[in-house]
């Protein structure tokens, strides 16, 4: 029998993580993930469907087993923090994915995730605890550890759901060297038949049996991607030329999501303010001010004048076509 006092007060923790602003708290514990995640994994790596990302085919041992990513884990604590915007872009300009808007989020949550773990070790002194934190960092299925933490379900999108909140969060994990108290239960999944992010995918990247093809995915291909537009891919991204989102917004468990009260989230005056000429003349020193510690920087500015110019000269294509 596991001694009361050597264990991780699950309660305590998830007060925590709600005072450092967290959405949601779950635990659960550690191991191998279930034998199907696995195959799945497995399969869509070797049918290519991560694209040329080919970090996801390094360290599978790990990514399926997170006690082998952090020796002597026994509890995988999974967090979750809001981005949905209170502020968008106007609609009669051109967009950028919500999880982009403010400041990057890796800086953000690995700020919280810090701050969470320290308190767990404050409010458990009598107990060695040693850990690490991760947001998008590590070979770990950061979707299913959220969903067997309780935090959500898997949808049909590929994105982890959370009942009556939506699926605009990023997710963050510490695993840590003590087991909890109480685990947290998977949640059951409420997609039903609905199939509605399928349906609306752009470029068909979504399926039941594959789930996501990357090499389909707007989001791959105007974020990660680092060669050309396609021009199928091109003729499909207007108004959103870096992301897409569009899976996420007519999801049925988005139609009242909360804004995110995390200020560091917000859209600067300027982004809001750019316009359509002001994104095709996107000069060196606007870009600098405007992404200045955002998640943007990932895709320099060469990736976006790409993205723009594909964008702009399908949309103009297609309205001669039309006219």
């Amino acid at each position: 029998m596991r001694e009361a006092h050597y264990l991780l007060s699950s309660e305590k923790i998830k007060a925590e993580a709600a005072r450092l602003g967290f959405s949601a708290c779950g635990m659960a514990k550690a191991g191998p993930v279930e034998q199907s995640h696995a195959v799945f994994y497995a399969d869509w790596v070797a049918c290519g469907c991560h694209a040329d990302m080919s970090y996801m085919e390094r360290n599978v041992e790990k990514r399926i087993d997170p006690t082998l990513l952090v020796e002597g884990c026994r509890t995988i604590v999974s967090v979750a923090l809001n981005y949905y915007p209170a502020t968008f872009i106007p609609k009669d300009q051109p967009q950028i994915s919500w999880y982009a808007y403010g400041k990057d989020y890796h800086d953000v949550m690995r700020m919280k995730l810090h701050e969470l773990y320290e308190s767990i070790a404050s409010i458990h002194p009598d107990i060695k605890i040693s850990g690490r934190c991760f947001c998008d960092t590590a070979p770990i299925l950061e979707r299913y550890w959220a969903w067997q933490c309780g935090l959500g379900w898997l949808g049909r999108n590929k994105q982890l759901i959370i009942p009556h909140a939506g699926s605009a969060f990023f997710l963050g994990e510490i695993l840590l060297s003590v087991e909890a108290d109480n685990y947290d239960e998977p949640t059951k999944s409420n997609c039903g038949t609905c199939t509605k992010c399928i349906d609306s995918c752009p470029m068909q990247a979504l399926s039941l049996e594959r789930g996501l093809d990357a090499r389909r995915c707007l989001s791959y291909l105007t974020i990660e991607n680092r060669g050309g537009i396609p021009v199928e891919a091109a003729e499909k991204m207007y108004p959103c030329f870096y992301g897409c989102d569009r899976c996420q917004q007519v999801c049925p468990h988005m139609r009242h999501p909360l804004s995110t009260s995390e200020a560091a989230f917000t859209p600067s005056s300027d982004l809001l303010q750019m316009t359509s000429e002001d994104w095709q003349n996107l000069t060196e020193q606007t870009y600098q001010r405007l992404f200045k510690g955002s998640a943007i920087k990932r895709a320099k500015i060469s990736g976006l004048r790409r993205n723009v110019e594909a964008m702009f000269e399908a949309e103009a294509e297609d309205m001669e076509y039309i006219s």
